[in-house]
């Protein structure tokens, strides 16, 4: 059973910048994709980002493409997600993901079978 451990969280001033970090463990694991959800109260769990693990192809939800960045540090099978010209409506609990086998498509969270605890993002305005 893999566990993910999410880190990196905080609150940050509109326009600034966080990173995230995901590190998942448990034997040795070899996933086939990690990717970044974030939701906030009421609201489903909205994709975020993911990059397959082999060929390191990189996704994003459209309203995140050219502010986020999504990469990986294979030997610590750790992904982080760099955040940057944050917005208030960037401000979620953001979750990390993973699959160890593939599957149809990386933006719904019912395609990930292991999940974070999750990370408070704040974005002050």
């Amino acid at each position: 059973q893999v566990q993910l451990v999410e880190s990196g969280g905080g609150l940050v001033q509109a326009g600034g910048s966080l990173r995230l970090s995901c590190a998942a463990s448990g034997r040795t694991y070899s996933p086939y994709i990690m990717g970044w959800f974030r939701q906030t109260p009421g609201k489903e769990r909205e994709f975020v980002a993911a990059m397959r693990w082999g060929g390191g192809n990189t996704y994003y939800a459209d309203s995140v493409k050219g502010r986020f960045t999504i990469s990986r540090d294979n030997a610590k099978t750790t992904v982080y997600l760099q955040m940057d010209s944050l917005t208030p409506e960037d401000a979620a609990v953001y979750y990390c993901a993973t699959c160890h086998r593939a599957f149809g498509d990386y933006a719904l969270p019912g395609s990930y079978n292991s999940w974070g605890q999750g990370t408070q993002v704040t974005v002050s305005s």
